[in-house]
């Protein structure tokens, strides 16, 4: 792993702490920076995601309260996660890489319209039904493992679309990762396509710049941070749908 895809890797767990949602540049970091094939870095990527979400189960777990609403999600994803790890080694690396170009400019898109998240209002409970709330878990876990995210670069946008309090969104962004990074890690392994040195190297890489990006977070204009994020997506899209067509 070359040093650009070092700092890439870095920038996205820096933009996770800040934003929620930078997780969606390791793959393309992976398969274009070091050419490492789609599958092993969808693989990785997915399964990396486990080391931030360790830190924030940590804050959820002072934070009982929100967990009950959280439970259905979470129960949702695991299933969907382990159905979207399948389909990895079921899809070419192109494909893969068309689903993540897909991802990102959905993201990019969400990214210049959303609402500021550092404007919180208080903590009011979650709207949706349980049945609701498994549905978009598995949908959410599919899309997550198939392309390599950690869940809440297509989580926060949707909930907001449904009009959810921005703590819950906050929340639920955050505790979505575990399930995810467990099931698709599974279902990896008993593939024998994980490689278990590049999952920890990345999540560490994760952790620490998801680690500085929290304490930047505190320091820069939010909206500023999140039109600039929008662009680096938009224009990592746009590249990697150049290299997908020539």
């Amino acid at each position: 792993m070359g040093t650009a895809c070092i700092a890439a890797i870095l920038l996205a767990g820096w933009l996770i702490g800040v934003t929620g949602i930078g997780g969606v540049l390791v793959v393309p970091a992976l398969t274009q920076l070091a050419v490492i094939p789609a599958p092993k870095a969808v693989a990785a990527s997915t399964a990396a995601f486990a080391f931030p979400a360790a830190v924030a189960l940590g804050f959820l777990l002072a934070r009982r309260s929100y967990v009950p609403g959280m439970v259905p999600l979470m129960i949702g994803a695991l299933p969907g996660a382990a159905f979207g790890a399948l389909l990895v080694h079921a899809y070419e690396g192109r494909v893969l890489l068309a689903f993540v170009t897909a991802l990102l400019v959905f993201a990019g898109i969400q990214a210049l319209r959303g609402p500021q998240l550092h404007k919180l209002t208080p903590f009011i409970g979650y709207a949706l039904s349980r049945s609701s709330m498994l549905t978009i878990g598995a949908l959410v876990g599919i899309v997550s493992a198939l392309t390599g995210t950690g869940g809440p670069v297509l989580l926060s946008p949707l909930l907001i679309l449904l009009r959810q309090p921005l703590p819950a969104v906050i929340t639920n962004a955050n505790a979505i990762q575990m399930p995810i990074a467990i099931a698709a890690a599974t279902v990896h392994l008993h593939a024998g396509a994980l490689d278990v040195g590049l999952t920890a190297t990345i999540g560490i890489m994760l952790l620490v710049g998801s680690f500085a990006g929290q304490i930047a977070a505190t320091r820069m204009h939010a909206r500023r941070l999140q039109r600039l994020l929008a662009v680096m997506l938009l224009v990592m899209a746009t590249w990697l749908a150049w290299t997908l067509i020539y």
